[in-house]
């Protein structure tokens, strides 16, 4: 049984899209793909809300486009932070686009 219970977890891993994080807010769940309004109304007002301006990356690289081909000299780019109450990490989501491109989940900001 245990054998089982390792294989299985093993080709769930292999699964894509199964380490997509989600938050549950208020009886809701908002994911990858949400708009920001999508998560603003299933999660309220988020504890803290930073902007800044990421580089724009050629399709599967690693490298920058220059601000001077990309035609925007960055992407601007917003993370929600959410205090989800005792006993529980904070979420924050991060979104480009205006899309949420990911949720992870952490200790409190220092």
């Amino acid at each position: 049984m245990n054998t089982l219970v390792r294989a299985a977890l093993a080709l769930l891993a292999c699964v894509p899209g199964v380490h997509a994080e989600s938050l549950r807010c208020n009886g809701a769940i908002a994911a990858e793909g949400d708009s920001k309004i999508s998560v603003f109304y299933k999660c309220g007002q988020p504890l803290l809300v930073e902007t800044s301006c990421a580089p724009v990356y050629y399709p599967g690289s690693v490298y920058p486009v220059p601000p001077s081909l990309a035609g925007v000299p960055c992407q601007p780019v917003e993370e929600w932070l959410y205090e989800r109450g005792p006993g529980n990490l904070v979420a924050i989501v991060t979104f480009r686009d205006g899309k949420v491109q990911s949720i992870r989940y952490g200790r409190m900001p220092e």
